[in-house]
């Protein structure tokens, strides 16, 4: 195979994903890790050396296959590394990170033919171009440039032929349904596959994507405490993505300061990724700390809008409703609520009591009235619990309907959650979460300050990109 390239074939493809299938079949990889509180216990099943391969397997073969393959593996990076035995510790911190932000890189000869293919000689666009790429995604490559005005950019390009290959692995959605079959089972129904393949797929329309990170840059422009950097629709086109350039920290160093700033920084992620479920009805579907930096100005910026994702306003008040009956312990009206929805199969023998412990369990954060440290090992323990096969509690919920219409507003919840977890920050998550719970005015400074802003902007009704 060329060097630069990205596996296009559906046949090429799909083996890979059916090895990896039959591998996972024989390993039997979903170990029970969901033990919040010990690490010990978690580290010792993590040491079994079937788990290991299987682990390794997975990120190996999803990391190299890039497309939307490496867009599932991308979960495993928001993983505790430390709840891996110490002898593997650096084997897994380095697979992770090439499904992160530090992905194997394409030569810059093969990138610069997509460049040039959409754009024309790139002298023409850019005064200066540096050739080592800044960050990886898992579609393409991100530069830094500068344009002939001295704007500064960023110039996201697609990996040669990657849209092929996304295509080819929506084609095979069905091999993948065998592996989410063992993990997830309701994952594995065929609107739910539908609404993968549909937003997964969008992440290769660089045109749509500039139009909707216009829209949210200008709602964000004058936003006293984030941004998000503009696109540049004149130099966008379906392999090239141009935007302003964040000038400041990684969310590498953001992790290395002082506790009270990481604090503050969590509850602007927060606030960023779910309040604008509730109060906008649209939200960023890929909340990760490869897409989170501190500005320099001091602003926390926001990247990556390929997964973009609306919700009914009827949806988002079904799950507002669904968390509210949770939080007043109303297990009754949320069994009823779940079961009208067909959620649940009444027959199925899932009790009031199993839904209600289920949603504590997984979205406990935004309940719990009091302050919570969210440290990676939590994290870790909340991602494996939602997806774990093998644990008893919630294995009856587990295995009922996942409505098409709430995967990825849970999807950005729970990675919202991970996400906070790397950072190590605290808050009373419930106080935050009252705002579009109860609507009831916020709590904390920044919470002040931005309904300040908001009420001094022309909000209109969300935008449609």
């Amino acid at each position: 195979m060329a060097a630069g390239r990205v596996p296009r074939g559906r046949l090429v493809r799909g083996s890979r994903v059916g090895r990896l299938v039959a591998g996972q079949a024989v390993r039997g990889v979903g170990t029970r890790l969901s033990m919040i509180g010990r690490p010990d216990e978690a580290r010792q099943i993590l040491a079994e050396r079937s788990a290991l391969q299987a682990a390794q397997q997975m990120v190996t073969v999803l990391g190299g296959m890039k497309g939307a393959a490496m867009k599932l593996g991308q979960m495993l990076s928001v993983l505790d590394v430390d709840l891996v035995p110490e002898s593997h510790r650096e084997l897994f911190r380095v697979k992770l990170a090439e499904l992160r932000d530090r992905a194997p890189e394409v030569p810059f000869r093969a990138m610069r033919k997509v460049i040039e293919g959409d754009l024309g000689p790139m002298s023409r666009v850019f005064a200066d171009f540096d050739e080592v790429p800044v960050a990886a995604a898992s579609i393409g490559q991100v530069y830094r440039a500068r344009l002939h005005n001295g704007r500064m950019v960023a110039v996201k390009v697609k990996y040669p032929g990657v849209d092929e290959a996304v295509q080819a692995d929506m084609r095979n959605l069905q091999l993948f349904a065998k592996l989410w079959r063992s993990v997830l089972p309701s994952a594995a129904d065929a609107a739910v596959l539908e609404e993968i393949a549909r937003n997964i797929g969008s992440e290769l329309d660089y045109l749509r994507e500039a139009r909707t990170q216009h829209a949210v840059a200008s709602r964000f422009h004058d936003h006293p405490f984030i941004t998000v950097p503009d696109s540049i629709g004149e130099h966008c086109a379906h392999h090239v993505l141009v935007t302003d350039f964040v000038e400041g920290k990684s969310f590498q160093e953001i992790q290395a300061l002082p506790g009270t700033d990481r604090d503050r920084i969590g509850e602007l992620i927060y606030r960023f990724y779910i309040n604008s479920i509730f109060s906008d009805y649209e939200f960023c579907g890929d909340p990760h700390p490869g897409n989170i930096l501190l500005h320099r100005d001091g602003r926390l910026a926001f990247v990556d809008f390929g997964l973009y994702h609306r919700i009914n306003p009827a949806d988002a008040e079904f799950e507002r409703a669904s968390l509210l009956a949770a939080g007043e312990h109303r297990a009754w009206d949320l069994y009823q609520a779940w079961v009208g929805r067909g959620i649940i199969d009444r027959d199925a023998g899932v009790t009031p009591q199993e839904c209600l412990e289920y949603v504590w369990a997984a979205s406990g954060w935004h309940l719990l009235d009091e302050e919570i440290a969210i440290t990676p090992e939590l994290a870790t323990g909340a991602v494996v619990l939602a997806v774990d096969p093998r644990a008893a509690e919630f294995r009856g919920v587990r295995h009922q309907r996942l409505p098409a219409e709430h995967v990825f507003s849970r999807r950005a919840d729970l990675f919202t959650f991970a996400a906070l977890g790397q950072l190590e920050t605290t808050n009373n998550w419930h106080r935050l979460a009252r705002e579009w719970l109860y609507g009831e005015p916020p709590a904390t400074d920044i919470g002040r300050a931005t309904a300040r802003w908001r009420a001094g902007r022309l909000w209109g009704p969300p935008s449609r990109c």
